[in-house]
């Protein structure tokens, strides 16, 4: 299995959903990150904030941070290559860097909605329909 590293900007707390305003590309990678392990996936990750010690004995992620600075940041490397930089990989990457073998009701599109409705049926309309049932006007 693939060995993953995530090299990630310093963040506030090793997954960076902490605080009042959380970045929601924060809260998907969270998930999928998740999602790879509990397919057998081996990822690790990286904060510049606190665990600088990890970008400086890594090669690749030194060499990387000494050219592209914090900006070029997150820095994504699969068994010592590099294989994406400045944003985060999606689940279907993680996935097939990981050689998992995903059901495709498993992959999340990009961009896609990561909750599920856990209602009635319908209960998903009434939801897209607002606070007020699509009446205008609110509450």
């Amino acid at each position: 299995m693939a060995n993953i590293q995530i090299f990630e900007p310093g963040l506030c707390c090793g997954t960076g959903i902490c605080g009042v305003d959380v970045d929601e590309a924060l809260v998907t990678v969270s998930a999928d990150l998740d999602w790879t392990r509990s397919q057998g996936g081996q990822v690790t990750r990286f904060n510049l904030a606190q665990e600088p010690l990890a970008f400086v004995e890594d090669e690749i992620a030194h060499a990387f941070l000494l050219t592209a600075g914090e900006e070029g940041l997150p820095l994504t490397v699969v068994d010592g290559a590099t294989v994406l930089t400045g944003r985060y990989p999606s689940r279907a990457e993680l996935g097939k860097w990981a050689g998992i073998q995903a059901h495709e009701s498993a992959v999340q599109p990009e961009g896609s909605p990561r909750l599920l409705a856990m209602a009635a049926p319908g209960a998903a309309l009434e939801a897209e329909a607002g606070c007020c049932g699509g009446t205008g006007g609110c509450c």
